[in-house]
């Protein structure tokens, strides 16, 4: 009997290096990121702002459709991303799960491979 992963739809996180995140989208096309926002449907290149300073406007293109969460990777290590945003984004009914990069780039395929509806905001690595 052979047993496969299921691959997920859209962009796959595939490695981690000192560049930052390998990317394959649903395309099969290849791309490495430094910081990275991701949606079930696409990967797009991210200019962070601090994470202290982090709001609903820096993530604005991975809010629509509202994800059921948005896995912020903090980078290194975990850090707590600020409360204003947090208030915010759970007043639109979207949660947020933070831990540091290496982490949210596995939960994100784990996730995204049971069709999760997620978006993910990675600082670098």
């Amino acid at each position: 009997m052979r047993i496969d992963k299921a691959q997920p739809a859209g962009p796959v996180v595939n490695g981690l290096s000192a560049q930052g995140f390998k990317v394959d989208d649903a395309q099969g096309v290849t791309g490495v990121y430094a910081a990275l926002l991701l949606t079930p449907v696409r990967a797009d290149a991210w200019t962070p702002p601090a994470l202290d300073a982090l709001d609903v406007a820096a993530l604005a293109p991975i809010l629509d459709p509202a994800p059921e969460f948005v896995l912020l990777g903090t980078g290194r290590e975990l850090r707590h991303p600020p409360r204003a945003l947090v208030r915010a984004l759970e007043a639109q009914g979207i949660g947020v799960e933070a831990m540091d990069s290496r982490a949210a780039a596995r939960a994100w395929g784990v996730l995204r491979a049971e069709d999760r509806q997620i978006a993910a905001a990675l600082y670098p690595l």
